[in-house]
């Protein structure tokens, strides 16, 4: 979406980014059918069955038939407010769309009507945007707000989300809950939101997420959690990727992702945003859009399994490593609108789509990636960016992607890059209407030929991170306490075994493949810190061997600084194979071909066990120049 731009001092920082709003959703839209203007709406409410979950790289209903987010977003709960002026006139709110911290449009037609719209544009999900500011907000909205839906005069912003909730859903949508701002001012420059924690405590933005959670729990139309929008940078300081302090938004998401479904409601999707913008936008100084790269080498494991759904931004006048600005703070970056077709898809590719990959191509950051945001105006004169508009779709078409359009609703003669306008009267223009240039892309796009039906289980891989604090991400362990008290620990998600190691920083990597579920149900972990049950000959001779009993298998180990601490086994359903082989890791690399899992420790030495094959035991020595730390696998046939 367009963005706000702060002049001056946004000049060196301004980052752009859109503006989040909810997404709507029913059901996916039958292939080829976007209605005509005109067409009757058709509810979609029985085509699919909630909660969703994901399976690789699609997200699946409670059947396990792929359901693809084609959304869009409801913006205005949020904020719309620039941030100088009377609050109170519309001129100083953007686009003069004065929203009142709800959902636009409700002063224009009734919300059923809205809704009716909402299903000809053929989409089946609503990315749908609130500040934390607009949930502690007491104050009745105003009458005129609401003046075509009279039944919600007297509530309260948070009353009329509720009601715009409960509509959505009732009609077959799915909605997806957007945290976009901490303060109900239009997105995304310097503006005290760049970060969940800028204008308020980290602990206020996951209470409220929790409280949020819990109150549409009941409702599983409600289907996900976007954590945060546009994660970039403040005058002052970046956002970052596992640095370990407050301003680390991979930590943050990460705990506030397990916090959400252990404590609120087990069912949702968590949508993580890659982190938008880095350094300071000047020629010869580091600056950029990570977007999703980082994943490739630190991804999220969620203490429940397929769960995790990835999020990238994309707009046209915008650029790699360009914030869209224009004259003060433009840098001659190129944007995205000014690469070949060919540059352009290279770019995607690298900056988010990886992250989906091919079907049955497993790594440990393999999830859906949902673009929740892109978009271009209905005015939009240049053949440039027109261009640029096209070749995304066809991108969006390529890759099969789950998309959400910015923004969904606006007023006609105000912001143009509305997918649907209503005038004072409740007139209706847009890409339904005639008359917009982006109808033919639009219609396209939610007709494209896509991936439907059943999807079939695949492979899960997942990575431990314990660089900074634990990672125990199973709900059985974690309900069974501390097992190794002041060393830093790494436990696999429930179903998932331990199959590699790093020499350094206690990383790991998990996996389910070719056993699934291999745990006994009902069964203790068994903690090992001696070397009591190691069995059939030294396989690490000289080296202190911590191993699994019998028809047990590791799940989980401990650190105390880069030394060994314990390992956690599991007992096995079935009675394991002895037979194995010893993996060492402490002189280099010793993984199986071909990348499986992928690089889950960029940078140390990492050892593997075959897909066929389950850990049993580790090694390691603290003997002269050594540190304690894991240098060998013992590795069994399954």
């Amino acid at each position: 979406m367009r963005r706000l731009l702060l002049p001056a001092l946004a000049g060196a920082l301004l980052l752009t980014g859109a503006l989040g709003a909810s997404p709507s959703g029913a059901s996916p839209a039958p292939s080829g059918a976007v209605p005509s203007a005109g067409a009757p709406a058709v509810p979609l409410a029985d085509t699919w069955s909630p909660p969703l979950s994901t399976r690789g790289r699609y997200i699946v209903d409670a059947d396990g038939d792929r359901f693809k987010l084609k959304s869009a977003n409801w913006q205005g709960a949020q904020g719309s407010w620039n941030g100088s002026g009377d609050i109170n006139d519309p001129a100083n709110h953007h686009d003069g769309e004065k929203a009142d911290q709800m959902p636009l449009g409700l002063d224009r037609a009734p919300i059923s009507r809205i809704l009716a719209t909402f299903h000809e544009l053929g989409i089946n999900s609503i990315r749908l945007p609130f500040s934390n500011q607009m949930l502690h907000d007491s104050a009745p909205v105003p009458d005129a707000s609401v003046a075509a839906n009279p039944q919600l005069r007297g509530k309260t912003p948070l009353q009329v989300f509720d009601a715009v909730i409960e509509a959505t859903t009732a009609e077959g949508f799915a909605v997806v809950l957007n945290n976009h701002t901490n303060t109900s001012r239009f997105c995304c420059g310097l503006d005290g939101n760049e970060r969940w924690n800028t204008s308020q405590s980290t602990a206020r933005w996951e209470n409220d997420w929790i409280s949020l959670a819990r109150r549409y729990k009941d409702n599983k139309r409600v289907v996900g959690a976007d954590l945060y929008n546009e994660v970039r940078r403040t005058v002052t300081d970046d956002a970052n990727w596992n640095w370990g302090n407050d301003h680390d938004w991979w930590a943050a998401s990460q705990r506030l992702g397990d916090r959400l479904l252990t404590e609120a409601n087990p069912d949702l999707l968590i949508v993580v945003e890659g982190i938008n913008w880095q350094g300071i936008p000047a020629d010869g100084l580091p600056h950029g859009r990570p977007t999703l790269e980082p994943v490739r080498t630190l991804s999220h494991t969620l203490v429940r399994s397929h769960k995790l759904v990835y999020a990238a931004h994309f707009y046209g006048y915008t650029g790699p490593n360009h914030t869209g600005a224009t004259g003060m703070g433009e840098t001659h970056d190129p944007r995205y609108q000014e690469l070949s077709r060919d540059e352009l898809f290279a770019t995607l590719d690298r900056q988010a789509f990886y992250v989906a990959g091919a079907p049955g191509t497993g790594q440990h950051f393999t999830a859906p990636v949902w673009i929740s945001e892109f978009g271009i105006g209905g005015d939009e004169g240049s053949a440039q960016a027109r261009a640029w508009f096209g070749n995304f779709v066809d991108h969006l078409i390529a890759r099969d992607a789950d998309f959400a359009y910015w923004p969904l609703i606006g007023w006609s003669g105000h912001g143009t890059w509305s997918l649907v306008n209503y005038d004072r009267s409740g007139g209706r223009s847009g890409v339904l209407d005639g008359g917009d240039w982006r109808t033919a892309d639009w219609r396209r796009l939610v007709s494209s030929p896509e991936k439907s039906g059943p999807v079939p289980a695949s492979d899960t891989w997942s990575m431990l991170n314990l660089d900074h604090a634990d990672a125990v991400q199973s709900a059985s362990v974690r309900a069974a306490g501390d097992w190794d008290a002041g060393a830093r620990k790494g436990v696999c998600p429930d179903g998932q075994r331990t199959i590699g190691l790093s020499d350094r920083n206690g990383r790991a990597l998990c996996t389910d493949v070719a056993a699934g579920a291999l745990a006994a149900p009902g069964t203790a972990p068994t903690v090992v810190r001696d070397e009591r049950y190691v069995q059939q000959g030294d396989w690490a001779t000289g080296y202190t061997k911590y191993q699994c009993g019998p028809n047990q298998f590791v799940i989980g180990h401990s650190v105390r600084g880069q030394a060994v601490s314990g390992v956690l086994c599991a007992t096995a359903n079935r009675a394991l194979p002895t037979q194995g082989r010893t993996v060492w890791f402490d002189r280099g690399d010793n993984r199986p071909g071909g990348n499986p899992g992928g690089d889950f420790a960029y940078g140390n030495y990492k050892g593997q066990c075959a897909n066929g094959e389950y850990a049993a035991g580790v090694a390691f020595t603290k003997a002269w120049a050594k540190s304690g730390a894991p240098a060998a696998l013992l590795c069994r046939t399954l």
